[in-house]
């Protein structure tokens, strides 16, 4: 059995949809289910107090959320092994540990509709950009776990082959297709406003990102030869182009660079901007720099 599927809950809706769609997905890649809960309740009960009660009201009530989201979580999926943790340690730095022993992070968002929905939790961003492990963001909907889904793989200039097996794989596991989509652009300096004609730069630069995804996808279509692909090459902004994506589709994945000198992953404008507007749950990769 694999690295175990690590999910944060705190007890709110989001975090429990995110607890649902994690035992689906544990069920299908075959691996454990680990629930945790991080607070720093000693910090505002006093190490002291806890000492002397044994257990606070805080402590009290994260047994309570973790014990309700397993339950949830064996309804969904009986035949999963589920594990719980409740840890009296910031979220960020506790999620981010727990990482470095799971095949991938699953966190829900807390937006309330509206404006707040467009708008990313903090503990989610900071995990996503920092994470050493996947980390699988639950927006819109939350998505759906289960067969015949649409997976959307954005593919850019050093997309790494961490991050195209990872959209394979999760094809693979859903006997779903996947849908690789590759952005271009042409240089500010060549004119916009009125078509070109046939085998000028534009036809040049649409048939170089033909090319370069057909390259990205090599090697992993090659190990999963029943994976369907459809690949699309689209003029835009990568950022926009993906999230438009996004519309109706069951997961996007993206990769982030860890960049050298700087203590995690450093979102680029594309991870930064599905994180916040994509319509469907996002995986985002760490992938080397």
């Amino acid at each position: 059995m694999g690295l175990p599927l690590v999910v944060g809950v705190d007890g709110s809706e989001p975090s429990m949809r995110a607890v649902d769609w994690a035992a689906e997905e544990a069920a299908l890649r075959g691996v454990p289910l680990r629930l945790v809960y991080a607070s720093l309740w000693e910090r505002y009960e006093g190490a002291a107090l806890a000492r002397d009660l044994g257990r606070t009201s805080e402590q009290i009530l994260a047994d309570k959320i973790v014990d309700t989201a397993a339950k949830r979580a064996q309804r969904r999926e009986a035949n999963v092994k589920i594990s719980t943790e409740v840890l009296p340690e910031e979220p960020v730095s506790a999620l981010l540990h727990a990482g470095r022993n799971a095949s991938a992070l699953v966190l829900g968002t807390r937006g309330r509709g509206g404006i707040a929905e467009l708008l990313l939790g903090s503990v989610s961003l900071a995990v996503a950009a920092r994470a050493d492990c996947p980390v699988i963001v639950l927006r819109g909907n939350g998505g759906r776990v289960g067969l015949d889904q649409r997976i959307v793989l954005g593919v850019g200039e050093d997309t790494s082959p961490d991050v195209v097996r990872f959209a394979f794989q999760e094809a693979a596991d859903r006997y779903s297709t996947l849908h690789a989509v590759r952005a271009w652009r042409r240089p500010a300096h060549e004119p916009t406003d009125h078509p070109l004609p046939a085998g000028e730069p534009a036809h040049y630069h649409e048939q170089h990102a033909a090319e370069l995804l057909e390259t990205a996808l090599r090697d992993a279509a090659a190990e999963h030869p029943s994976v369907k692909v459809r690949r699309r090459t689209v003029e835009g902004a990568a950022g926009n182009v993906l999230v438009e994506a996004s519309a109706g589709a069951d997961l996007l994945v993206v990769g982030a660079h860890r960049r050298r000198g700087h203590f995690g992953l450093q979102f680029g404008r594309v991870a930064h901007m599905v994180l916040h507007h994509a319509a469907c749950p996002v995986a985002v990769v760490p992938q080397p720099a």
